[in-house]
């Protein structure tokens, strides 16, 4: 694919798959992460997102090293950014681990969307649409309804859990979304201000994969007692995150990215589906309806609109990640959408993401 993340017009079928393959890869991270019960989640954060970053920067750095003057004049972002990226992966895994796999994977990618359109209307100025304001309403509720079909079940159960360690697992979940969002949105600032994708992913990621070092050495001791736990860290910083983006990266170079965006939206159904038949977790049919309600809202900010006559520009985010809880290669790219700028004038979306987890 392009720097611009452009598609080809070929192929269209075989990128489809390629991402459908890597929504698949990030929705085992929750439930990838239970088979290492003796790890806590700041440390399956940290090195997942951490190790992730630190080979994304590796794989970037003649491309970093090129453009150090452009990054150098944007350090205030790819600092934000560098931030964003180590707070990420230590709020969701912990959002998973207190709310459980399903309740913190589809909080966290519910709530990125909608945070990002917030962003942009702060930092940019961008305009929130009515169709924005029904995907919020749609998102909003059906994070509302899921944390209260988790709250209502917490006690109940081989996996209980009390209604106050669920609703500070929701919370974490949103802080994991409005992290997402920001380095997203750092990532499109420094894309639309001349930096390439790759430089712009390396740099922020690399940073913040330097941050997350403290946190992993720590608490990543759990990591090194068993083959089982450690096969779960080199898993988790490996496949999900690095394999599935460059499945990603692969799958946008054939297809758009609102018709990727929407392929991705799988991975929040492969959690959900994992932590009910493989960890055991038991979602009321509240809960589930709520994740239909965040999955209608992911789509309806997603999908573009078609107009005839008038060309609808779109802008996408490249990102990489080590985390998400989901987070990868250098030059791949994620989306978890945002917001149209104005119906009137054409779809503008900013993809960025998924949380993965």
């Amino acid at each position: 694919m392009t720097e611009t993340g452009r598609p080809t017009p070929a192929g269209a079928g075989v990128g489809a798959l390629c991402v459908l393959a890597a929504s698949l890869l990030w929705g085992t991270t929750g439930t990838s992460a239970t088979f290492a019960p003796d790890v806590g989640p700041l440390a399956i954060g940290a090195v997942a997102m951490g190790l992730g970053g630190l080979l994304q920067a590796l794989i970037a750095a003649p491309r970093i090293a090129t453009e150090k003057p452009q990054l150098r004049t944007q350090r205030g972002v790819v600092l934000l950014g560098a931030l964003a990226v180590a707070t990420y992966p230590l709020a969701f895994y912990t959002s998973m681990h207190l709310a459980g796999v399903a309740a913190g994977t589809v909080v966290s990618i519910g709530s990125a969307p909608l945070a990002s359109a917030v962003i942009e209307r702060l930092a940019d100025g961008r305009r929130l649409t009515r169709r924005w304001m029904s995907g919020a309403a749609l998102g909003l509720t059906g994070t509302a309804l899921l944390c209260a079909a988790e709250a209502a079940s917490a006690g109940s159960g081989d996996q209980a859990r009390s209604a106050t360690t669920t609703v500070v697992g929701v919370a974490l979940g949103l802080v994991a979304g409005l992290t997402y969002a920001l380095y997203s949105w750092a990532a499109h600032r420094l894309i639309s201000r001349g930096v390439t994708a790759r430089a712009a992913m390396g740099t922020v990621f690399g940073i913040g994969g330097v941050l997350l070092m403290p946190v992993l050495l720590a608490t990543g001791a759990p990591l090194l007692v068993s083959w089982t736990s450690a096969g779960v860290g080199l898993y988790m910083a490996l496949v999900p995150m690095f394999t599935g983006y460059v499945l990603f990266g692969w799958g946008l170079a054939h297809v758009p990215a609102s018709t990727a965006t929407t392929l991705s939206l799988l991975e929040p159904t492969v959690a959900a589906i994992l932590a009910v038949l493989v960890v055991g977790e038991r979602l009321p049919v509240l809960g589930w309806l709520g994740i239909g309600m965040v999955v209608a809202c992911l789509a309806v900010l997603t999908v573009p609109t078609r107009r005839t006559g008038r060309r609808s520009g779109s802008l996408v985010v490249e990102r990489s990640a080590a985390g998400r809880g989901r987070d990868g290669c250098a030059g791949a790219t994620d989306t978890a959408a945002a917001t149209d700028t104005d119906t009137d004038t054409g779809t503008e979306s900013v993809a960025a993401p998924t949380p993965s987890a």
